[in-house]
């Protein structure tokens, strides 16, 4: 009898040890990476988009330079928006066409949330997380 009782007291120990060991590695080595939720600058590199150099005109009847970061959520937004250049090109030129240098100057913030919203209801994989303007000229 007490060789039974040594034998379910050993694999009841086992068990235990076995559950808190799980218990452990599911809450400290599986936690997420971020957990504020917005993405390393690791991730917003590996899964931004450059786009295209856009020189058009304003509603004032001057020329505009501009170029955007694109971050996306993942890999695959990306690479969709590589394959949707010209879907930015043309976004671009006809949102700054209705512009004026003011607008231009001071409405940057505006004008990249413009492009974001567009850009995600276009978007059939991932989503586009922030745009920001890497240049602009105006002549």
């Amino acid at each position: 009898m007490s060789k039974i009782l040594k034998v379910a007291v050993t694999a009841l120990i086992t068990i235990l040890v076995g559950v808190v060991a799980t218990l452990i590695i599911v809450i400290y080595v599986n936690e997420p990476e971020e957990a504020s939720g917005e993405q390393s600058i690791d991730d917003m590199v590996s899964h931004s988009y450059e786009t295209p150099e856009v020189t058009t005109d304003i509603k004032d009847d001057r020329y505009v330079q501009v170029q955007f970061q694109v971050i996306t959520d993942d890999k695959k937004a990306m690479e969709e928006l590589e394959k949707r250049d010209f879907q930015i090109t043309n976004l671009l030129i006809k949102e700054l066409a209705v512009m004026e240098e003011e607008d231009f100057q001071t409405g940057l913030d505006d004008l990249e949330e413009t492009l974001k919203t567009n850009l995600n209801e276009m978007m059939t994989e991932g989503t586009v997380t922030d745009v920001y303007t890497i240049k602009k000229i105006l002549q």
